[in-house]
């Protein structure tokens, strides 16, 4: 078994999708036996649900959502909770031995504030000790992308960038799961591989945007922090996550790339 923590961060259509959560997990409990295992959720779908039901409209920048502090308490209603527990709720059908925690829980990330966003945190590793804990204890942390200021205002987190922080703390392996086969060029076609240059030419071009940008821009980042490529794939086909036991490609696979 490896020792080199597979982070698997989930969101999108997926999480409304019980059956495709549950064949997702299914092939999470088979790649466990390879890998010390971290799931990192977001739901942004949910949030736009629960901030409707309550009267709250909801903005986006760059593909981050504006988050008042006024719309947290719902905000964490929906990701720390109800989509968490559910969370939890699938991945122990599976065996997977699954803890919910919210991404401060034991000083394991800690957060500046993008005051621009509201109360949104930018995620930078922090103490990896309980999750190393838990990992060593077989168990299956499902973290929830809310956050904690230092000062206890809690804190919604992109979760692509949460699951890229949280795979730099236990210097781990990155897979964000999204509801496209990968990243995809102006025709709509999976690039296979993708380089920091090249990634900056499509950006540049117009072609990555919002939420895509917001994914590969944390994608580079643990790159070049771990010297590792990252892997940005579809949800729909989880038996490909399989491949990443044989070290086959799936997706799009962001290639580390030594800076002179």
């Amino acid at each position: 078994m490896s020792q080199t923590p597979l982070v698997l961060k989930m969101g999108g259509r997926l999480l409304q999708d019980q059956a495709a959560l549950d064949a997702l997990l299914k092939v999470c409990a088979q790649l466990k036996t390879q890998y010390p295992l971290v799931l990192v959720h977001g739901g942004g779908d949910q949030v736009d649900q629960w901030l409707a039901k309550f009267g709250f409209t909801t903005e986006k920048i760059d593909g981050q959502r504006v988050s008042p502090a006024e719309q947290m308490p719902v905000i964490t209603g929906a990701l720390d909770g109800a989509v968490n527990a559910d969370m939890v709720a699938r991945a122990t059908l599976q065996g997977l031995n699954p803890v919910g925690l919210s991404l401060a829980a034991g000083g394991s990330l800690e957060f500046d504030i993008n005051h621009k966003l509201g109360a949104v945190g930018i995620a930078k590793a922090g103490n990896p000790l309980l999750l190393n804990t838990l990992l060593a204890q077989g168990f299956t942390p499902v973290f929830s992308s809310i956050g904690l200021s230092a000062d206890g205002q809690l804190l919604n987190v992109n979760a692509d960038i949460a699951a890229a922080a949280i795979c730099q703390l236990v210097q781990g392996q990155l897979v964000l799961l999204t509801d496209v086969p990968g990243i995809l060029d102006a025709n709509m076609q999976l690039i296979p591989t993708l380089t920091a240059a090249e990634a900056q030419q499509l950006v540049t071009d117009g072609v990555i945007k919002g939420g895509m940008k917001v994914k590969l821009d944390a994608a580079l980042e643990t790159a070049q922090a771990l010297k590792r490529n990252i892997t940005v794939a579809g949800w729909q086909h989880p038996d490909d996550l399989l491949k990443l036991m044989q070290q086959q490609a799936v997706g799009t696979c962001i290639v580390y790339t030594l800076r002179s």
